[in-house]
């Protein structure tokens, strides 16, 4: 750490961030082999299936990053069975205590001081521990691991499926599976990708999800009721910690940027495909 360095406030835990590190990683390889596969009548799709080692290649690649989000999600659902246990005690205070990622009315009153806040017609609000969208991008990892995920395991193994449902319902889960997953890539890979790293008082990147830690003054002005709340409980210092060296951020920028950068790229190259070679 640098002379007169502050410390700094440990805002995620080691799993959390490696969790979120490994589920880019699956996400983009999903993203990539699945929309190679989706517009495989396009030039740019017959390129990427080429450096992938053909189309059969790319499916292989996918069905092992889809294993990696299963896992992922598996990981985190356990973690929180060990929190409730070993931070809350019961179920209630995990999912309806104030740093709930729950839907709550506070982050219904909160929107709506945003939306004034967007158009200069109040003041900007006073976040607490999560967000409303982040709340949104939480829960959209459940309907997406439901959605995506099961339609597509019924693509994996449709002799074992079919067992039990009739054979048209394939037909189904593959317009699921494929219009769901357009869905999720284009909303993580600009909404998502804008509310993280784009907005002004984060642009053009935030690394406190790589980093797990974030400047003090910073956090106090973007999350000044948790601040609060932390500082009245006496709990802020318990979560203060000394900055990582600057290679450790330069190697969490590089990670961004690359994830940044593939997903515009993948966002272009849908547009393409669905605007001048769409069937």
């Amino acid at each position: 750490m640098k002379a007169g360095q502050k410390k700094q406030v440990v805002r995620f835990s080691r799993l959390n961030r490696t969790l979120h590190v490994i589920m880019i990683i699956s996400f983009m390889s999903l993203a990539l082999t699945g929309m190679t596969l989706k517009f495989s009548y396009t030039g740019w799709a017959s390129f990427l299936a080429h450096l992938l080692g053909g189309f059969e290649s790319a499916g292989f690649i996918h069905r092992f990053a889809a294993v990696l989000m299963f896992g992922i999600f598996t990981t985190h659902i356990v973690d929180l069975f060990r929190r409730k246990k070993r931070e809350f005690g019961t179920w209630k205070n995990l999912l309806f205590g104030p740093n709930t990622l729950l839907p709550m009315k506070q982050d219904w009153r909160e929107f709506k001081a945003s939306m004034k806040w967007f158009l200069n017609l109040g003041p900007r609000p006073a976040y607490g521990r999560w967000t409303y969208w982040e709340k949104f991008d939480y829960f959209a990892v459940f309907w997406g691991v439901s959605a995506i995920g099961s339609t597509g395991l019924m693509l994996w193994f449709p002799e074992f499926f079919t067992r039990f449902i009739p054979g048209s319902f394939l037909n189904v889960a593959t317009i699921i599976h494929s219009d769901e997953a357009l869905l999720a890539v284009g909303f993580i890979f600009t909404v998502h990708f804008f509310n993280t790293h784009l907005r002004p008082e984060k642009f053009p990147m935030d690394t406190v999800i790589f980093t797990g830690r974030i400047d003090i003054e910073e956090f106090k002005e973007e999350r000044p009721r948790e601040y609060e709340e932390l500082r009245k409980s006496g709990k802020l210092d318990e979560l203060l910690a000394e900055p990582y060296p600057d290679i450790v951020v330069r190697a969490a920028k590089i990670f961004g940027w690359t994830a940044l950068s593939l997903g515009f790229t993948i966002i272009l190259m849908i547009i393409y495909a669905m605007v001048f070679a769409y069937r």
